[in-house]
């Protein structure tokens, strides 16, 4: 009986023969014949150092699944450029040709995937969500293993086996994630840390420690850890680093903490010397050093004794299909993914939660988080500010977590809906931009897949009108809106009836990035007849505020605080001359938006019904005027002026903000004035 270790060493280097056909070959893939400079491609470009390395993890990993029915194995890579790996394993197993037909597994189709790569068509050459061992957000370096822990949570049929380089765990996010997997008890993770020395450029910090200097780092961090140094792809270092995974899995699987280091030059197994210079080992071997193989016949010939050293036709027939012996090592192999790749997970029914006329954002918050709870799929992830934001009573409850790292907490989180469940997290508004690089990842990545999942939520609150100085930035919400995807909801509720109402939706919903933005202050409660309106359509005139007839002057309100600021300014108004004035609130700031990019954007004839076509418009926003701006992009052609966060040159009070921005009742009514005048009418 052929043993996984033989597997493992067939499948690796069928792995990574294919990895170095992607990145220099137009044909002769199955190397049938000698190279010739039409084989080669005129600029053969990708990543290789990572790849031997990647490839040896991913194969023992699934061998090891396929060799443990009753455990879910998880790999995910946390590098993007280790998407040339993943694209040989997806051709590999057929999950390519599933995708693309033109990709199937013969000669024919492998010589489509090297034509194609790295610009292969609607994948692209990154790490793929809907392809194996691609979970995790590829383009976010540094999120591997939060997200894992994440993915992990609550799983108890299953371990997540993040493959981490060793320039990843220089980022801050890799670095507390470490620590802060002690807050988390109920997640199977079994870290890989993949240490072949070098980042990009240079040596990294891990690559200049001992193996023992590297053990004693993750001991102190809480993690037991094994390192398993390879240099060749010998059949018993193979066996070595399958005992000790599996070795590992079971520790994992007591609850305990370990990862494995795999120890290795980085590039091994690649050109030694190229052009007389030493690259073996090196950072130099970051990407493929035969850039001139087509023009170079001493560079050819390298190429030819590098693919030979893999012997390829112990690994493909005539016909580029799998030898008998590396089809029987991929019918073992099995990979696993956090959630079905289906084209939808199924998804859990929520019964609505009814209106209620709670009173404050403590009372509305928690009961629709409990409400939510109760179902048994749903997370809250904080950073330490439970307390502060008013929710205390929720911080100790078992489906909470807390720790004090925005990063890590949108790695879980992210993680958590990547296997099909609920979450939320809730943050200070100024420090909700540390999530601006994972948001934007998870929304480029949300893009590739075909997979359906729960909503990316989020609760921002204490934002800078009620707050200190240096607790003053609405950033992340401009960059959002500035990014343009339609998937994105920017929900501003008047008040905290609104606020459970928006929350327990966006809780509901599937496909969407809900950013909700509420002050922790508010007690106001509006008229309740337009909250169906304001979540269905996105906003609402409201009639309480407004005159009849066609408006002179329409207020947009977007916000609790600029609504309560705009109630107060209507009254002052009643002495003044300046016609019909209408007030729109809005509840989804992108309704502003051009439809074409925005699926809730107004339409002409709807920005005619609800604004008014010959109306002034006064904008009120909680955020930068800039993004309502960018909202609107030119498309209005009548006079309109926008009220927003003003960055304060220095330390002000609350009132000195607001008046500083002319975020105040009496400011507002005079700008309402302002604008009616002129229009032409003095009355």
């Amino acid at each position: 009986m052929v043993g996984l270790e033989s597997h493992a060493e067939i499948l690796w280097r069928a792995l990574v023969y294919l990895t170095v056909v992607q990145l220099h070959l137009n044909d002769n893939v199955l190397l049938s014949r000698p190279l010739t400079e039409s084989d080669i491609k005129p600029r053969p470009a990708g990543h290789w150092g990572t790849a031997p390395g990647v490839a040896w993890a991913l194969v023992h990993i699934g061998l090891r699944a396929g060799a443990t029915p009753s455990t879910k194995l998880v790999p995910m890579l946390g590098a993007g450029h280790a998407g040339v790996v993943q694209m040989g394993l997806s051709w590999l197993t057929g999950d390519l040709a599933t995708r693309r037909a033109e990709f199937s597994r013969d000669e024919k189709g492998l010589t489509a995937l090297a034509r194609t790569f790295p610009d292969i068509p609607d994948i692209g050459s990154e790490v793929h969500p809907d392809l194996p061992a691609g979970d995790f957000l590829g383009g976010c370096l540094g999120g591997a293993l939060a997200f894992a822990c994440g993915s992990a949570l609550d799983a108890r049929d299953r371990v997540v086996v993040p493959i981490i380089g060793d320039g990843e765990c220089e980022t801050p996010t890799t670095a507390a994630a470490w620590l802060a997997a002690h807050e988390l008890h109920a997640a199977s993770v079994l870290p890989v840390v993949h240490l072949n020395e070098f980042r990009m450029g240079s040596r990294s910090i891990l690559g200049r420690m001992s193996s023992d200097e590297v053990g004693r780092y993750f001991k102190g961090l809480g993690w037991d850890c094994q390192i398993v140094a390879v240099h060749s792809s010998a059949i018993s270092i193979h066996r070595l680093f399958q005992d000790l995974l599996h070795q590992s899995i079971a520790e994992v699987l007591k609850g305990r903490r370990r990862c494995l280091v795999l120890r290795c030059a980085k590039g091994w197994s690649g050109p030694q010397i190229v052009n007389g210079v030493q690259h073996l080992g090196t950072a130099k071997l970051h990407k493929t050093p035969l850039t001139a193989a087509r023009t170079s016949s001493i560079q050819r010939v390298q190429l030819e004794e590098w693919l030979s050293s893999y012997k390829p036709q112990s690994l493909f027939d005539v016909d580029g299909r799998p030898t008998h012996l590396l089809q029987a090592a991929l019918d073992v192999l099995r990979l696993d993914r956090s959630a079905p790749r289906e084209s939808a997970v199924e998804l859990s029914s929520n019964t609505p939660r009814p209106v209620r006329q709670e009173k404050t954002f403590s009372e509305e918050v928690s009961s629709v988080l409990k409400h939510h709870a109760n179902c048994g799929d749903f997370r809250l992830f904080s950073p330490d500010e439970m307390e502060s934001n008013r929710l205390g009573a929720l911080a100790n409850l078992p489906w909470v977590s807390e720790v004090l790292a925005e990063e890590v907490l949108f790695g879980w989180l992210a993680g958590w809906i990547s296997s099909g469940k609920r979450g939320l997290l809730v943050s200070y508004e100024a420090f909700s931009t540390l999530l601006t690089a994972g948001l934007i990842s998870y929304l480029k990545q949300r893009r590739m897949t075909t997979t359906q999942l729960h909503s990316m939520n989020l609760l921002l609150t204490s934002y800078g009108w009620q707050n200190v100085y240096s607790h003053g930035d609405p950033s992340l919400v401009t960059t959002l809106l500035g990014f343009g995807d339609p998937v994105t909801h920017i929900h501003l509720p008047a008040d905290p009836v609104r606020l459970g109402a928006t929350l327990d939706r966006s809780l509901s919903s599937t496909g969407r990035l809900n950013v909700i933005i509420a002050g922790k202050h508010s007690h106001l409660t509006h008229p309740t007849t337009t909250i169906e309106a304001e979540l269905s359509r996105g906003m609402a005139v409201w009639d309480h505020l407004s005159d009849p007839g066609d408006p002179d002057v329409t207020i947009i309100c977007a916000g609790d605080l600029p609504a309560a600021t705009v109630s107060a300014a209507v009254p002052l108004l009643h002495t003044e001359h300046v016609g019909n004035v209408r007030v729109l609130n809005v509840a989804d700031l992108t309704v502003l938006g051009d439809p074409e990019v925005w699926p809730r954007g107004m339409r002409t004839d709807e920005w005619d019904t609800y604004v008014g076509s010959r109306a002034s418009v006064l904008v009120v926003t909680l955020g930068h005027a800039a993004a309502v701006w960018g909202l609107l992009a030119g498309r209005v052609q009548q006079p309109i002026h926008v009220v927003g966060w003003r960055e304060p040159p220095g330390p002000m009070s609350q009132a000195e903000i607001a008046a500083a921005a002319s975020f105040d009742s009496l400011t507002i009514s005079r700008r309402v004035v302002q604008l009616f005048q002129e229009r032409g009418h003095t009355g």
